[in-house]
C-alpha cells in the first residue's frame, strides 16, 4: 500500500503546477489528413518527417510500418514479419525510424524489442536492426518511444495509472546483448505516445485527453494542453518546424494539427536570435515590458494575461498537502 501511495504522490507532483498554465481549444479540429488505407485500423504512434507521416498498427498486426502522404494515401512502408505488441514509432534522422515492440499489458515480457528501419517510400520487406531492452525491477508496460534529435539517445515512457516513469537507454545501443534502461524521473500516467521538439530541449507526452510539455533533461513540466476528442488517441508527433500533430486508433482515423498557445510555442520552438541592431543616435526606443517565463526566458506580454497565477498555484499546493497527510497517516500504521 505504501508503494502505491508513494507513486501516487510522485505522479501528482509532476503536473499540478503546470495545470491551467495554458490550454488549447479542445473542440477545434484542424484536420491534416484521414488515413485512407483500410489496413490502418489501430494507428499507435506517429512520426512527421519531410511532408510524410509514419504510423504502425497496435498489437495483433504483423510487423510493418505505413508511410502516408498529405492526401492520406499509403505511399510506402517496411515489413519485417513477426511482432509481439508494437506500440510506438519515433524518427531516427530523416531517413530512418525506430519502432517500439514494447507493449506488455500483462507484464510478462522479460525483455522487449526496438527495431531500426528505413523510412521506405515504397512497400518492401527489410531486415531491421534489433535491440533487446530490459527494465530495472522487471517487466513494464509502455507505449511511448522517443529519440533525442541531437544525441540519438532513446527514451521510453511507461504507461501506468498512478504516474509513469521516463526511462533512458544507453547512449550506444547494442545488437548483441540486452540494453538496460535506467529511470530518469516521473511523468504523467497512462502515456500513449511522446515526441521531442527539434532542438532536444523540450519533449511532449500525451495520454488519451491531454498533452504535457516538459523541459529536458530536467523534466520540469512547462504546460498542459487539452487535446481534441478522439476515438483512442495514441499518437503524437513534432515535425522539424515544431508543429505538433496527433492521431488515433480506428479505421479512417484523422491526423490533427494542434495549435499551441503563443507563449508555449515561443518556449518550445524559440525563434532564432535577431541580429544586433546598429546603434543610432537619432532614434531610441524603450524596451517593451515582458513577463519572465520558466527557464529564464522572457515570455510575450500577452502570456501574462492568459490566466491568473494564484488558482493553479493554490490548487497544486492543496492537492499536494492532501497527499502528504495521507502518506504520513499510512506510515504511522
Amino acid at each position: 500500500m505504501m508503494l502505491v501511495v508513494e507513486r501516487l504522490l510522485a505522479g501528482a507532483m509532476v503536473v499540478p503546477f503546470a495545470l491551467g498554465l495554458t490550454s488549447a481549444d479542445a473542440e477545434r479540429r484542424d484536420v491534416v489528413l484521414e488515413f485512407a488505407d483500410p489496413q490502418i485500423v489501430e494507428s499507435s504512434g506517429l512520426v512527421a518527417s519531410g511532408g510524410l507521416f509514419v504510423t504502425v498498427n497496435d498489437s495483433g498486426d504483423e510487423g510493418r510500418t505505413f508511410v502516408v502522404d498529405r492526401d492520406g494515401e499509403t505511399v510506402g512502408g517496411a515489413s519485417w514479419g513477426e511482432a509481439t505488441d508494437v506500440e510506438a514509432v519515433a524518427p531516427w534522422g530523416r531517413d530512418r525510424v525506430l519502432v517500439g515492440d514494447i507493449g506488455d499489458n500483462r507484464r510478462n515480457r522479460d525483455s522487449v524489442r526496438l527495431l531500426r528501419l528505413p523510412l521506405e517510400r515504397e512497400q518492401r520487406e527489410v531486415a531491421p536492426e534489433v535491440f533487446e531492452v530490459t527494465y530495472p525491477g522487471g517487466p513494464v508496460d509502455a507505449e511511448a518511444l522517443l529519440v533525442h534529435p541531437v544525441t540519438q539517445q532513446v527514451l521510453v515512457a511507461s504507461k501506468e495509472l498512478l504516474g509513469g516513469t521516463l526511462y533512458a537507454a544507453p547512449r550506444e545501443l547494442s545488437t548483441s546483448q540486452p540494453n538496460r534502461l535506467r529511470p530518469l524521473g516521473p511523468v504523467l500516467g497512462f502515456v500513449t505516445d511522446g515526441a521531442f521538439f527539434p532542438d532536444g530541449r523540450h519533449l511532449v507526452l500525451r495520454d488519451y485527453g491531454r498533452a504535457v510539455f516538459y523541459a529536458y533533461p530536467s523534466l520540469e513540466p512547462v504546460a498542459t494542453v487539452d487535446l481534441p476528442r478522439q476515438e483512442q488517441g495514441e499518437g503524437i508527433a513534432v515535425d522539424a518546424r515544431g508543429t505538433v500533430y496527433v492521431s488515433s486508433e480506428g479505421q479512417r482515423s484523422e491526423v490533427l494539427r494542434i495549435d499551441l498557445p503563443g507563449a508555449l510555442r515561443d518556449v518550445v520552438t524559440p525563434p532564432p536570435p535577431s541580429p544586433t541592431p546598429t546603434p543610432s543616435a537619432s532614434t531610441t526606443r524603450e524596451p517593451a515590458p515582458a513577463t519572465q517565463g520558466r527557464e529564464g526566458r522572457e515570455l510575450p506580454e500577452e502570456a501574462s494575461d492568459e490566466r491568473p497565477f494564484w488558482p493553479w498555484f493554490l490548487t497544486g499546493w492543496l492537492g499536494l498537502g492532501v497527499l502528504v497527510v495521507l502518506l504520513y497517516a499510512l506510515r504511522r500504521r
